[in-house]
């Protein structure tokens, strides 16, 4: 008669692998929920290095570097679209209640900030945006 697999052996093999599902899962997710502060929170704004990306026509994420704490300090809500277009320059796209910058390739993707301005041309809150 061919020996029976330990019964403990058919418990502890599933029971491993859940744990490592879990793991996997809840691992993702946080870095799913993060990954704008992981791309896109590592250095201080600075205004020259942000002119200077938009005009050497880098593709790196260089601009995507400063955006939060561009976003966090200086992109409060309420100023007013020539203040942020003072601070930021010329804007790669322009619509009557929004403007964008483009921000390069981070995380493999063309991404750009783009800012949304209420009828009294305020601004009302930012985003990033994938292309």
């Amino acid at each position: 008669m061919p020996e029976k697999p330990p019964l403990k052996a058919l418990v502890v093999i599933p029971a491993v692998f859940a744990v490592f599902t879990v793991v996997v899962t809840v691992v993702f997710f946080a870095w799913w929920a993060m990954r704008e502060r992981f791309v896109f929170g590592h250095d201080a704004f600075d205004q020259v290095r942000w002119a200077s990306s938009a005009a050497n026509g880098s593709a790196a994420c260089d601009r995507g570097k400063m955006v939060r704490d561009l976003r966090e300090r200086l992109l409060r809500p309420g100023i007013s679209k020539p203040e942020a277009t003072m601070l930021l320059g010329r804007p790669a796209w322009e619509e009557p209640a929004q403007i964008e910058y483009e921000l390069g390739v981070c995380q493999w993707v063309v991404h750009g900030l783009r800012l949304y301005f209420d009828s009294n041309g305020r601004l009302t809150h930012t985003a990033i945006v994938q292309h």
